[in-house]
């Protein structure tokens, strides 16, 4: 009973992991084909690194979303910026 559940749990994780392979590019070379799984786990890293930074900036912007300041900053409250014009 523990051996067949073993099997089939392996079985739907090799075709999860033929179905990732293939979602994340072709592989129709024969050339290839030793490959496969190198390609796949690299394109895998790069796509949860791509992943894992939207969310990081997504999140950054959700937070600070309406974050208006409460006070006019002490440059424009004190007139500190002028300028002077060349012209009469």
């Amino acid at each position: 009973m523990v051996a067949t559940m073993t099997t089939i749990v392996m079985m739907i994780a090799i075709k999860f992991w033929k179905i990732w392979k293939y979602s994340l590019g072709s592989f129709s070379d024969d050339k290839t084909k030793p490959y496969d799984n190198y390609v796949a786990i690299i394109r895998s890293i790069i796509f949860v690194s791509l992943l894992t930074t939207n969310t990081f900036i997504v999140s950054g912007v959700i937070r600070h979303w309406n974050d208006v300041p409460s006070e006019v900053s002490k440059t424009q409250e004190k007139g500190l910026c002028t300028t002077h014009s060349n012209f009469p």
